[in-house]
């Protein structure tokens, strides 16, 4: 049986035994996800391709902690948050998202499908997303995108559950705002 035809606990349990060719596997089924977490953090390719690496090395190395081999993947995603959001602070710089302006002309013989301007509205709300500011950017990313609870974002982010409601009510408010103005 090739590692490929493993499962992921069968492949942790590989990797608990030091088998590169076990992590290699676990690291081509998660780096995408892992990688696009970490971008939408950070908003950095380069970082995020950092974080990501590190994250697979982090847990790796920490494996051991590891309780139950079936929530890999859920615990390497919680060291790429934890990760992308202390690499966040640590910029604490405020980065310009430059919008470029495309105008579109609709016509019937444009060939532009419903699929196609779906897609368009779906990358101009990933795009506003990124331009909020960075509590909102990520507050909104692990709620909408990554799916996490009020709660789960109260532990991700180190808030109260009251100002965890209060930050995504304001960066929708806020997200509402700059939609209506693209």
């Amino acid at each position: 049986m090739t590692l490929t035809q493993l499962n992921t606990e069968q492949l942790i349990a590989k990797c608990r035994k030091q088998d590169q060719n076990a992590q290699l596997e676990i690291y081509n089924r998660y780096y995408k996800a892992m990688y696009n977490t970490a971008l939408r953090i950070l908003k950095n390719s380069a970082e995020a391709e950092d974080i990501m690496q590190e994250a697979f090395l982090t847990a790796f190395t920490k494996l051991p902690m590891l309780t139950e081999d079936k929530m890999f993947g859920a615990w390497l995603k919680k060291i790429v948050i934890n990760s992308s959001l202390t690499a966040s602070r640590k910029n604490d710089i405020h980065r310009e998202v430059s919008l470029e302006i495309v105008e579109y002309s609709l016509s019937e013989d444009d060939g532009i499908t419903e699929e196609d301007l779906n897609n368009v509205k779906a990358n101009t709300i990933l795009s506003t997303i990124h331009q909020l500011k960075d509590s909102y950017s990520t507050a909104l990313s692990l709620h909408f995108i990554e799916g996490y609870d009020y709660e789960e974002i109260c532990q991700i982010m180190n808030i109260s559950y009251s100002n965890c409601r209060t930050l995504i009510s304001r960066a929708k408010e806020s997200l509402r705002k700059k939609i209506q103005f693209v």
